[in-house]
């Protein structure tokens, strides 16, 4: 199993109790898989029928029955969760982690997919996962510990609006929870799978794809340097469970979970190592410590602001670069630590620096706005640019022949 190539130790999750919906097959199943290696007791809720039956026999097969729970329920439905809840305390006694997994992926123009559709996706995109959270929530906070880990999407894509509206809505509702959450020992963070052939996403690309002038195969050929196996993305999901107290807050993905387990996973975009010389490693070091720098000078005055305002800032942050403050600080870290060894094995789209750049172009246009003083504006421009240039410069020795 991927979940057993890292440094995780095999049964360390065997104290939890963790709920998981839409796990009768793809990713959620193979998150189970992996939850139930890491010695988890794990409450499966899937609303497909035959993928009940299925599930339950195959895992019963490879683990065992006593920490496998699966129930039939629509999330959607209040009383369904009530009773999903009061079954999975009666096997066993609590539940201390919940994964909103469950997902269902309307595709077409806007004014073409029907309001039935828009309304199912909100059902099981956004009040699924609420309703859990009510009913689990409370719980969690008498106990002081807990874990909500939800699963959005945070694009804006042609044609996939009654999707991606409503799980983006999840990224909101993990910052809300977050704000709410401080200092109560309950953790919320969000995680994305990353693009991954499962039958939900066939059916909806079989959709997608000609919408974008493309074949199916096509639209794959695409995506293919970021595409990873249900397993592996699953294995992404169980990590983030393990070590969950490290993404307090934050919106990650399996990749970056599997990472920081220690489990290395080869994709398209992967380059062979490259060899640096000492004087342009040299070179590469100073400007990641200017850039490292000013951007932990930037995210750690975020923490100091009132509640709302930091909220906004990260909202903001997360918009124009992708990913939460801590994953952009992650990576160049271990970016870092690639050129202090005398070489680098990322491409650089795979590097969070043109997203950062991006970001900083974008506040020197807020800037422009807002600063009324053209003494301090002209100041803050050119301050903004030398971040900028930094980025830039580093762009230069990463491609130097």
């Amino acid at each position: 199993m991927v979940i057993s190539k890292g440094n995780l130790e095999k049964g360390c999750l065997r104290d939890r109790v963790v709920l998981i919906t839409g796990a009768g097959g793809g990713i959620g199943f193979e998150a189970v898989r992996c939850l139930l290696w890491l010695g988890a007791s794990v409450i499966i809720a899937e609303i497909d029928n035959a993928k009940v039956k299925q599930a339950q026999s195959k895992l019963e097969k490879e683990f065992g029955s006593e920490k496998i729970l699966v129930v039939r329920c629509d999330i959607s439905e209040e009383s369904g969760v009530i009773k999903l809840i009061r079954k999975a305390k009666e096997k066993f006694g609590s539940i201390d982690t919940v994964i909103n997994n469950a997902t269902i992926a309307p595709i077409g123009p806007v004014h073409e997919v029907g309001i039935k559709q828009w309304d199912r996706s909100y059902q099981v995109n956004l009040r699924g996962p609420v309703l859990l959270i009510s009913h689990l929530l409370p719980d969690m906070l008498r106990c002081k510990s807990g874990v909500i880990v939800l699963v959005p999407s945070s694009g804006a894509a042609p044609y996939m609006g009654a999707y991606e509206v409503f799980k983006t809505s999840q990224v909101e509702l993990c910052n809300t929870l977050c704000a709410e959450l401080e200092e109560t020992g309950v953790i919320a963070f969000s995680i994305g799978p990353g693009i991954v052939k499962t039958e939900t996403a066939d059916n909806a690309i079989r959709k997608l794809a000609p919408l974008y002038n493309k074949s199916v195969e096509e639209f794959y050929g695409m995506n293919e340097a970021v595409l990873i196996s249900a397993e592996e993305a699953g294995a992404g999901f169980a990590a983030a469970v393990a070590n969950a107290e490290s993404y307090v807050g934050m919106e990650i993905s399996s990749l970056q979970a599997l990472q920081d387990a220690g489990i290395t996973i080869q994709t398209g975009s992967e380059t062979a190592s490259v060899k640096l010389d000492p004087k342009r490693a040299a070179a590469m070091q100073n400007a990641i410590k200017d850039i490292l720098g000013t951007f932990t000078e930037q995210s750690e005055g975020w923490k100091q602001r009132n509640t709302f305002e930091r909220q906004w800032i990260v909202r903001d942050f997360k918009k124009y670069t992708g990913s939460a403050a801590e994953t952009v600080t992650e990576q160049i870290k271990g970016f870092t630590q690639e050129v202090l060894r005398g070489s680098v094995r990322h491409a650089w789209t795979d590097l969070p620096f043109e997203a950062l750049k991006k970001y900083y172009e974008h506040q020197m246009d807020l800037l422009r706005g807002y600063e009324k003083d053209p003494e301090k504006l002209q100041k803050n421009i050119e301050l903004m640019k030398r971040w900028v240039n930094s980025i830039e410069l580093l762009k230069g020795l990463f491609f130097e022949s």
